[in-house]
């Protein structure tokens, strides 16, 4: 490797370290999984990169790296003014960014990598983790905490306001399939029985991803996720006297407002000419549509980065950076381009939310016994009753 190479090797390192005290990574690491061996092949001549890559038709682009093309020489820009990423004598950023688009995009092999750009697999590998790192390092400056400003997608519709005039976003998780080893399956077998890692998300109501907590084995209860990402040092902050909206998985408490429990809360079950009949079932009806929000950001990430579909053959630890960068590179694209042609096709489709009642044999959710419910449950009786008397009186 030349010295060019050693000192961009310890710039990247450099910044990983720093990120990893505030990108929000799970501290639920394993040992590696055996990866496919890349085959042996030579490194060819440098490849017209520019011509190759760059000047295609602007589908195909998109296609090809999951975004048009200015947004995707603004992430190069990014990446190499904060020092992340920097040309190389054989490999400009342009190129070690769209290796790994192509790999987290299409969840391509390496060897099929090798042949796309004409590299060897030592180098479509390098590049791969040194990018992986420097879009994680991006983590705090694309991860915005919520304001004390009510949205706009609440404050100019008035199903919502002024019912949900002091939310600022939406809670949930979602299953990764994982990869770990053979003695580690059990903790990572979640219960509907396949590998994953249990990651939970805090989003805004405009699709972006405000906080990131990946690691957490399948197995683990979405309210012991949430409690480790109110608790930790690198905590989900909620703004004093603001909440978050949940599914029946979580707990209703300070903070987070729950549907009912026992109510009609699944979108299509107002459909057919079966509108709510009482203000727990119209409570639970626009909680439904607000929080489906988060269903269609989960909906464009898999979307965009089919690599979140299947296991990856990466250690647990690169998983859950992965988790970490799509998001970080969807919240990219949604800022730049709010018309962005997989935004606007999962905006066209209907996302009917299921209600999640607790069965029986599963451990009872932390209810935070006490004042806090007590608070809790009369903040939502306020609001379901004046949203009931004002639907009567329309």
């Amino acid at each position: 490797m030349s010295s060019d190479d050693d000192s961009e090797d310890l710039m990247v390192a450099a910044a990983t370290i720093a990120a990893a005290a505030v990108a929000n990574i799970g501290a639920w690491y394993h040992e590696p999984v055996p990866l496919e061996e890349p085959c042996e092949v030579p490194v060819f001549k440098d490849s017209d990169f520019k011509d190759e890559i760059l000047d295609v038709h602007d589908a195909q682009f998109h296609e090809d790296l999951r975004m048009d093309k200015r947004v995707f020489k603004k992430l190069c820009r990014i990446l190499a003014t904060k020092g992340l990423l920097r040309n190389t004598r054989s490999i400009p950023i342009k190129e070690q960014v769209s290796t790994f688009l192509y790999i987290i995009g299409h969840n391509e092999r390496n060897r099929v990598l090798q042949k796309r750009f004409n590299r060897s697999g030592e180098t479509i590998s390098r590049y791969f983790h040194m990018v992986l790192d420097a879009v994680v390092a991006l983590a705090p400056l694309f991860f915005q905490m919520p304001n004390s400003d009510t949205p706009s997608e609440i404050l100019n519709d008035p199903r919502f306001y002024p019912y949900f005039k002091d939310c600022v976003g939406v809670i949930d998780g979602i299953h990764i399939p994982a990869a770990v080893g053979v003695d580690e399956r059990d903790p990572f077998r979640n219960k509907s029985g396949f590998i994953s890692q249990n990651v939970m998300a805090a989003c805004s109501f405009d699709l972006c991803f405000q906080y990131v907590l990946a690691g957490w084995e399948g197995s683990v209860p979405d309210s012991h996720v949430l409690h480790s990402a109110l608790t930790r040092s690198d905590k989900l902050i909620i703004p004093e006297g603001k909440f978050y909206l949940v599914d029946g998985e979580y707990p209703n408490m300070q903070g987070l407002l729950a549907p009912y429990d026992g109510v009609r809360y699944c979108l299509s079950e107002f459909t057919d000419g079966c509108p709510p009949e009482n203000a727990k079932e119209l409570f639970n009806y626009r909680h439904s549509l607000l929080r489906s929000t988060i269903d269609r950001a989960f909906g464009v990430l898999k979307a965009r980065f089919p690599i979140l579909k299947t296991e990856p053959l990466y250690h647990i630890k690169t998983q859950v950076k992965v988790v970490i960068a799509a998001c970080v590179i969807h919240n990219h694209i949604r800022r730049e381009r709010k018309d962005d042609w997989i935004f606007m096709k999962e905006e066209k489709e209907e996302h009917v939310g299921e209600i999640r009642l607790m069965p029986e044999n599963q451990e009872p959710k932390d209810t935070g016994q006490g004042i806090e419910e007590e608070i809790a449950s009369q903040l939502r009786d306020s609001i379901a009753n004046a949203m009931w008397n004002d639907y009567l009186g329309d």
